[in-house]
């Protein structure tokens, strides 16, 4: 049987001419990829954010930004996520899913998707001051089964955050909305919030929603308990998740 004469290749450009020349091969797929990738990046250097603006997310005051650096020094990312899925058996544990918006001004954020223990993304106002330092001392007290550690000592170190305003102004240097005033006056403010009657009017306005009261029952000092619990009781409070779901109602 006669073989089939061979087909001789077309002039010019072809895909067995890309196909047997390696160099050439890589440098269209390059050329391909870096339009690809400007087609997408570009428009965000025309975007203010990517995040919508939720009503009520606020930056953190002193006493619970230094809370929040206890909690990732001490590992508790590590065991405990900040990030509610938009999952039913999620939903219905913790409360309402997480928004982008609530981490607006984490650095870093808090998410995480590990959980030895339970989210903690809307732990806020959830128990009382005296649970959590209870649980915070002996965890398995509260909860039997419990592997957390002990962290009693918190309890019995003062807080020492430093310079708050430096801290602050690191922040707003990445982009967190702090004022000249929030500055100037972070040392003070840590130290109002968690002495009881102490005047933090002026406080509250800068801060919405934030609360001012001895947290780990000893008003004699300011612990690192103290800042601990105050971080822990403002997770969650901040977006008013009700009020969204009356207007979504049908009439």
């Amino acid at each position: 049987m006669a073989s089939q004469p061979e087909i001789p290749p077309k002039e010019g450009f072809s895909h067995r001419t890309l196909e047997r020349n390696v160099t050439l091969l890589g440098l269209l797929s390059l050329v391909a990829v870096a339009i690809g990738g400007i087609v997408e990046i570009a428009p965000l250097f025309w975007v203010d954010s990517t995040i919508e603006k939720v009503e009520g997310v606020r930056p953190y005051t002193p006493l619970e930004l230094a809370g929040r650096n206890i909690y990732m020094r001490e590992g508790c990312y590590l065991c405990h996520s900040q990030m509610v899925r938009p999952f039913r058996d999620e939903v219905e544990r913790y409360g309402h899913y997480s928004l982008a918006a609530e981490s607006m001004y984490d650095h870093p954020f808090q998410w995480g998707s590990k959980r030895t223990g339970p989210d903690l993304a809307r732990v806020g106002g959830r128990y009382s001051d005296e649970w959590h330092v209870g649980h915070l001392k002996n965890p398995r007290e509260a909860v039997p089964e419990s592997i957390m550690p002990p962290y009693a000592f918190l309890a019995e170190k003062p807080l020492k955050a430093g310079d708050m305003g430096k801290h602050l102004a690191a922040l707003r240097a990445v982009g967190v909305p702090y004022t000249d005033k929030d500055i100037e006056q972070a040392n003070a403010d840590l130290t109002a919030q968690a002495t009881p009657d102490a005047d933090i009017e002026d406080l509250q306005k800068r801060y919405p929603k934030s609360m001012g009261r001895d947290y780990d029952g000893n008003p004699a000092v300011v612990t690192e308990m103290d800042a601990l619990v105050a971080y822990l009781q403002m997770l969650g409070t901040l977006v008013d998740f009700k009020a969204g779901e009356a207007q979504e109602q049908p009439k």
